[in-house]
């Protein structure tokens, strides 16, 4: 078993190794026990089962993965080996994701939702180590939230970049992303992206809000640009004051609003209609739990699981009435560059 981190997610810099002390796993929020020293969580899309009592797909995984840890160290490896990615498929082919845009716009129409967050699948052959797939990959694309981790039976690889929700004290901030262009101005200029963003931001507002004390919840940044190597994002900042503990507060957001749409519900009922593989880790959130009550976790896009040689990477867009199914499928492709030329065995990690 193995865990590695982007020393971000500790606001240092480079790679950290967890000392691992314990690991367990539940199937259930409700499980888990108090938590009173330093923990990595793994929270499986799937929970969304729980929190918002629907009925969807479920892979074979635990559901929650919970890691004691004893101490961080800095991981300088010795050296880099090259990786090669060989793509065997798309689950959907470029045709078959634009028939299910129409399909949520169909929906968007008759007024059930406003918008849905679609996925694709992408199953790669692995040749080389799944570490020095990740290290490559953070390599490539350097972002706060990544890590990974290997329990033998199966890795988990994330080059996230988003914040689903952190707990300073009592302050509790989100900063949801919710629009992406290889060029800034096109994302400054576009009302579409806006609008979808807009969404987003308001249901992580209504989301803090069933935690947050009455008149804490405010909007502190709307429609930031944020620069990473192989694209730009729109984020925005939400935060709330609360007393609520980490278990209250995961049950009352879970799962991730930019990845499900609005109104929540109905949107993870949709995506299961049309989505036909389960999210399993994907889309669901990973991070560190502090002993004093404090927490920092991501939202697990820009995620592959796999286990041996055999992996799934996950990438997909938000889909509101106004969106260009090509212009949609060129964005999920994007998503994926980096993870891709992570794998072309090019060195890129250089510690």
């Amino acid at each position: 078993m193995e865990l590695l981190l982007s020393g971000s997610w500790l606001n240092e810099s480079g790679i950290l190794k967890a000392l691992v002390e314990d690991i367990k796993l539940f199937d259930s929020i409700e499980e888990l026990p108090r938590l009173e020293a330093t923990y990595f969580v793994i929270f499986s899309y799937s929970l969304s089962n729980e929190t918002l009592e629907v009925n969807i797909k479920k892979g074979n995984e635990p559901q929650i993965i919970l890691l004691k840890i004893k101490d961080f160290e800095k991981y300088n490896p010795s050296c880099c080996k090259s990786v090669f990615l060989d793509l065997e498929k798309p689950i959907l082919s470029d045709k078959e994701y634009e028939k299910r845009i129409e399909i949520i716009k169909n929906f968007i129409g008759k007024g059930d939702v406003y918008q849905i967050n679609l996925t694709n699948r992408f199953d790669f052959f692995l040749d080389g180590n799944p570490k020095e797939l990740f290290l490559n990959f953070y390599g490539f694309q350097p972002v706060p939230f990544a890590f990974y981790l290997n329990l033998e039976d199966f890795y988990i690889i994330s080059g996230s970049m988003e914040l689903f929700l952190e707990k300073k004290g009592e302050i509790l901030k989100s900063k949801p992303i919710k629009g992406t262009s290889r060029i800034k101005s096109e994302l400054l200029e576009s009302k579409k992206e806006k609008a979808e963003n807009l969404m987003i931001t308001d249901m992580m507002r209504n989301d803090i809000g069933k935690v947050a004390e009455i008149g804490s919840v405010k909007v502190e940044k709307l429609f930031d640009i944020e620069e990473f190597r192989t694209l730009y994002h729109m984020i925005s900042t939400v935060v709330g004051r609360t007393k609520r503990d980490f278990k209250d507060i995961v049950k009352s957001t879970f799962p991730p609003a930019s990845v499900t749409g609005a109104p929540k519900k109905r949107a993870v009922e949709i995506i299961d209609l049309l989505e036909p593989f389960p999210r399993t880790y994907y889309c669901g959130s990973g991070g560190l739990i502090f002993s004093n009550g404090d927490f920092r976790l991501s939202v697990l896009i820009r995620t592959a699981i796999g286990k041996r040689e055999k992996l799934s990477y996950y990438a997909g867009c938000g889909i509101v009435w106004d969106s260009i199914p090509g212009k949609e499928v060129e964005e999920m492709h994007l998503k994926g560059e980096a993870f891709k030329r992570a794998g072309t065995g090019n060195l890129i990690f250089k510690g």
